[in-house]
């Protein structure tokens, strides 16, 4: 899941029925008050039939479609969830997606009776009403509830196709199962299967992860996994890391590749389908010591390409964080003792150039919560979200590390809730899939949209937004910007990039007050140069577009 700036609009006579924006290249230019109902977009969906689709909540759990002219971009409608029971058992709301301009609402229900997790699938009408006909997706069987797992989606590049992983553990017979399906833009399955890996947690410092996975144009499938332990006679560390491919030319036929990893922990794995027909797997490792310990800290980035066409893997490159990084991340000090970068950084977002190669962002994110206020059930809960600066490593097209930047920002967010829930993750012991952390919908809307940020890459140039505090107008030295406090009363900054990954900081001239603020944690991607935004004054809120000239 899925960073937050603040904008400033000026009020443009001309257009009665819009606000404007601009900040160097970047401009934005919102429609109308949105009616104050008490619902706070937690989604922008998409836009389909000159209309825009988005989801919003009310309360803690009460979620709508509201759809807007395009143009206008005022309110057509507003339409409560209510998902139809299934097998008289209420069914709870999971997401929303867009699939060749087509709206679905996705639920899940658990079966007790049979222990099976189940997944169904709603089509929204052109009115925003949701269709009474469910579509089962899934009826993954599970050890019991308790371990009834999670579900994991992810859209293909051209919007045509949905796909889904369920994964659970069956701790009685020692293994992971996961379970990958694939969708067209009617929801009719493309692609399944099933694999239940046995594994031995005997072993020191065992490991299991299912890292990532992935669809791309061709609707081919991929998953990540990787499994290692510690051979304490051996004094070395077993790292098995592999790629698991479904390709749609071959009849999606399992093949397993082998990635050869020595001397060295895999601490993450993020993949990208490209252009060039391959995949792309980027993320962080660790050192490991002579007695085969990893040292669990981040060493460095590596990047590795898989090549479709020949089923192998080449140009795997470990590139170390060089010091200028490290001091920005670690301090000088720190960072000339040879100190490695704390575990906090998550891959975001992974950008493929216009030669071939990658830009990555990767941020530091953090979630605690504190103690308990109140009695049994409803105990409440503060959660922090903290979101600080961002590690951007740009890479050539063999996978080599070209230069490397940092973003300072240090942004923080509270929440009040009855329970805390990341969706997105699960983990029991050693065995874990990896996402990278997305707030819960029942979160946003109340302050955690407000932090993060956008970035945006158009005619081979990077720009970064974010929202910041005023008083670090000008600066871009990681140790001397003061944390952004109070999201309202924040500015938009743009962060640009040159080919040699010199950063250039852009505030806006004047800081207005009483001004709206983008929520960067909502917004939707159009074009390489086009974007559907969100942005909030107290009980002002409105849909924009964001445009890069």
């Amino acid at each position: 899941m899925k960073n937050y700036y603040k904008l400033l609009l000026a009020f443009c006579f001309a257009i009665p029925l819009f606000a404007q924006y601009k900040i160097d290249q970047l401009e934005m230019t919102y429609g109308p008050d949105l009616p104050d109902d008490g619902q706070k977009i937690v989604k922008i969906i998409g836009e389909s039939n000159q209309k825009i689709y988005a989801l919003a909540l009310k309360g803690k759990s009460d979620f709508y479609i509201k759809t807007f002219t395009s143009k206008e971009m005022k309110l057509i409608s507003s339409n409560k969830i209510e998902l139809p029971t299934l097998k008289d058992k209420e069914v709870d709301f999971e997401e929303v997606y867009m699939l060749d301009q087509k709206v679905y609402v996705i639920g899940s229900v658990y079966d007790s009776k049979a222990k099976k997790f189940m997944l169904v699938g709603n089509e929204v009408n052109e009115k925003g009403i949701l269709s009474s006909k469910s579509q089962t997706l899934f009826e993954a069987e599970v050890e019991k509830k308790s371990r009834k797992g999670n579900f994991y989606y992810k859209v293909s590049p051209n919007g045509n196709a949905l796909l889904v992983m369920h994964t659970s553990l069956f701790l009685k017979e020692d293994a992971v199962k996961y379970e990958i399906r694939l969708f067209d833009e009617n929801l009719s399955q493309l692609f399944t299967t099933t694999d239940k890996v046995v594994f031995d947690d005997k072993k020191k410092d065992y490991e299991f992860w299912i890292s990532d996975f992935e669809v791309n144009y061709k609707e081919d499938v991929f998953v990540v996994i990787s499994e290692g332990y510690r051979d304490s006679k051996a004094k070395e560390k077993v790292e098995k890391f592999e790629i698991h491919s479904f390709l749609a030319s071959n009849k999606y036929q399992k093949q397993v590749t082998n990635i050869d990893i020595k001397g060295k922990e895999i601490i993450n794995c993020s993949m990208i389908s490209t252009n060039k027909n391959t995949i792309k797997l980027v993320g962080f490792y660790a050192s490991v010591r002579d007695n085969g310990r990893s040292n669990k800290e981040l060493k460095g980035v590596y990047n590795a390409t898989y090549h479709l066409e020949t089923g192998k893997i080449e140009n795997v490159h470990f590139n170390e964080f060089d010091l200028a990084t490290k001091t920005k991340l670690i301090g000088e000090r720190r960072a000339k003792k040879g100190k490695d970068v704390p575990p906090l950084y998550q891959i975001t977002h992974i950008i493929e150039k216009n030669d071939g190669g990658l830009i990555v962002l990767s941020e530091y994110q953090l979630v605690y919560v504190s103690s308990s206020q109140g009695i049994g059930p409803i105990a409440l809960s503060n959660v922090s979200y903290i979101k600080n600066e961002i590690i951007v490593n740009s890479f050539k097209p063999d996978g080599t590390l070209e230069w490397s930047q940092v973003v300072p920002k240090e942004q923080r967010v509270i929440v009040t809730t009855v329970s805390l829930v990341l969706a997105t993750s699960f983990q029991n012991g050693s065995f874990g899939v990896g996402v990278a952390m997305a707030i819960p919908l029942s979160h946003l809307g109340s302050g955690p949209e407000y932090i993060g940020a956008i970035p945006m890459y158009e005619n081979g140039v990077l720009q970064i937004l974010i929202n910041d505090n005023p008083k670090n107008k000008g600066i871009t030295d990681i140790e001397k910007i003061s944390n952004l406090g109070n999201h309202n009363n924040a500015m938009p900054v743009l962060f640009q990039f040159d080919s040699k990954g010199n950063m250039t900081r852009k505030d806006p001239d004047e800081v207005i007050k009483k001004e709206l603020v983008i929520r960067p944690g909502i917004y939707c991607r159009m074009a390489s140069d086009e974007y559907l935004i969100y942005a909030s004054r107290k009980k002002v809120d409105k849909l924009g577009r964001m445009f890069l000239n």
